[in-house]
């Protein structure tokens, strides 16, 4: 009994490893390397990668310039202006102040003529004559006192002048754009404009007291001789009887 089990059983089993009629098992996937489409997918993500670089690096530049140029157009906080032309308003203040002759082409004219007249008329007289020297020699005098006060004004404002160049040179070295510097350079123009600009009033200055002292002394002379000449009135000397 026991040995006709183990057969039957023998036999299921063999019968259970046999193939069924119509079914065919899958066969298992088999993977196959290709090296040449291995490289070629290499080569197309290198080059990908490649690309990726080039626009970060493009955009990289874009943005570097865009900073260069935002430093370019970033002015100059630092402006000498006010100090350059309140300079040359002090000096034109002390131009205008000219007594006697001024700083005026007909005004200058009308008193000219009124006090070196090129000729005296019979009429004057001896006071007369010293009255418009006092007022030659007071205008001269005038004239030395405004020179020097220009020049007093020009020394004061060349002292001004040694601060600000040297804030200017520290802007125009601390620039960090073209406009800075430009800026800064424009300023340095015009604080050196300024500069010959008081040069140029004071030689004014100067040359017109030194024009009002020698006609005023040209004009002694004139009035002298025609003191002496109405003095000694006609040429016939007096002869007494």
């Amino acid at each position: 009994m026991i040995r006709k089990a183990i057969a039957v059983a023998l036999v299921a089993a063999s019968v259970s490893t046999l193939p069924v009629a119509g079914l065919v098992r899958p066969a298992a996937a088999i993977t196959v390397f290709d090296p040449s489409n291995y490289a070629q997918n290499v080569i197309q993500a290198a080059r990908a990668l490649e690309q990726i670089n080039n626009q970060i690096q493009s955009l990289q530049n874009e943005a570097t310039m865009l900073q260069n140029m935002a430093k370019n157009l970033q002015r100059l906080d630092y402006s000498s202006l006010g100090q350059i032309t309140g300079a040359l308003q002090r000096i034109d203040g002390l131009m205008i102040q000219a007594q006697g002759i001024a700083f005026e082409v007909g005004a200058t004219d009308a008193a000219f003529q009124q006090q070196f007249p090129e000729q005296y008329a019979a009429t004057v007289t001896t006071d007369q004559f010293v009255a418009d020297a006092r007022t030659r020699w007071r205008n001269s005098m005038s004239a030395y006192h405004q020179t020097m006060r220009v020049q007093a004004q020009v020394v004061e404002n060349v002292r001004v002048d040694g601060a600000t160049l040297s804030e200017l040179v520290t802007a125009s070295q601390g620039a960090v754009g073209s406009l800075q510097a430009q800026q800064a350079t424009n300023q340095l123009l015009a604080l050196s404009t300024k500069q010959q600009l008081q040069i140029q009033n004071l030689m004014a200055a100067q040359y017109r007291s030194e024009a009002l002292d020698q006609a005023r002394k040209a004009q002694a002379e004139e009035a002298a001789r025609a003191a002496t000449a109405r003095f000694l009135g006609s040429s016939t000397a007096y002869t007494p009887r």
